[in-house]
């Protein structure tokens, strides 16, 4: 049963993440019209939002704390929104300025918060491996810690994917793979790049559970996340679960989104998963000031933490030598003067 507090909870990180989305929309825009500009505007680069996806979030991260582990992919703000990444420092970093969680280096996909333990990844399926080691090493250390990794329908194919599922039940390990079905790889139908309609089928294969969502409800992802969450802390392994989310947006800002039939777009944003849980809470007695007031104060924590960023310094240019991997030349020491050392010509 899920109590009041918590519906309440996973409300205001809903419509934290979906008002999220639609101003970073607006900002990302500015200056890239009306012929587009990927590289100008106060957010340059690609930005994939996932404004639709906000149950997928709100029902999982609801049952985790800031010791567990969770990697998202290249739509990962309504994720670090719930596992509670620090959003004026996210948004920063967003914006490519220096206080942002990776100094503005990572950009929107690889963000990183060591102090709630979230991670995300622009390439495909590939935080299903952190995730698993994670949780390899939550198990190693007797701790009661899991591991969640998001992914999307149209990754479910991919290698690392594969494998991390099948080490986590070889190990049976405390993690949950979390797909998000929003019916779209990038501009290909699902039915198009996988062989199976359901996601969670691919449990079958690993002698693990796996579940699927149906519809855009945050009170029925809680439940089945509920489930699979507590078998894990129970030390009972693995669980595969798909939730059906909708893209309301496209793959990316600037996606004409030509691939989509006439009026898909229209039928997936009257597929709601947030006035699904305005209804909710009305059912549950939750009066329309509380309501209004939890949209309020998400919608401000919003927009200060836009505003702050965009005050924040950029990054000097000589900043972008700094915490970088690279292979020192044979005899370097911190100390070692650059004409003492002897180039190696860059090994491996």
């Amino acid at each position: 049963m899920i109590s009041d507090t918590e519906l309440q909870e996973m409300y205001g990180w809903m419509v934290t993440a979906r008002y999220y989305e639609e101003r970073l929309q607006e900002e990302y825009l500015e200056g890239k019209q009306p012929a587009f500009d990927i590289s100008a505007g106060p957010i340059p680069g690609e930005l994939h939002l996932a404004a639709g996806q906000e149950a997928a979030a709100a029902g999982v991260c609801s049952h985790l704390d800031d010791a567990d582990t969770v990697t998202a992919p290249h739509r990962p703000h309504h994720v670090a929104i719930a596992k509670g990444v620090d959003l004026e420092r996210m948004t920063a970093e967003i914006f490519g300025r220096r206080t942002g969680l990776c100094k503005g280096k990572g950009g929107h996909m690889h963000l990183f918060d060591s102090a709630v333990n979230f991670a995300g990844s622009g390439i495909i399926a590939e935080g299903c491996p952190p995730a698993v080691g994670a949780a390899l090493a939550a198990k190693k250390r007797g701790e009661d810690s899991v591991a969640v990794a998001y992914l999307g329908e149209g990754a479910i194919s991919q290698g690392g994917f594969l494998e991390s599922l099948n080490l986590a039940s070889v190990q049976n390990l405390p993690v949950l793979f979390v797909i998000e079905d929003n019916d779209w790889a990038i501009s290909m139908p699902k039915e198009r790049v996988t062989d199976i309609r359901n996601g969670s089928q691919r449990a079958d294969g690993f002698d693990m559970p796996g579940k699927r969502v149906d519809y855009d409800d945050a009170c029925a992802v809680y439940e089945a996340a509920g489930e699979a969450i507590g078998r894990a802390r129970d030390g009972n392994g693995p669980t595969l679960l798909e939730v059906q989310v909708h893209r309301r947006m496209g793959h990316f800002m600037g996606d004409a989104e030509g691939y989509r039939p006439e009026g898909d777009s229209e039928r997936a944003k009257r597929r709601d998963s947030i006035e699904r849980m305005e209804t909710t809470l009305q059912k549950a007695g939750i009066d329309d000031d509380t309501v209004g007031d939890i949209r309020d104060r998400s919608h401000q924590r919003v927009d200060d933490a836009i505003e702050w960023a965009k005050d924040q310094p950029e990054p000097e240019p000589d900043e972008a030598y700094d915490d970088v991997f690279t292979n020192p030349p044979a005899g370097w020491t911190p100390n070692t003067k650059p004409e003492q050392a002897e180039s190696t010509g860059g090994d491996d």
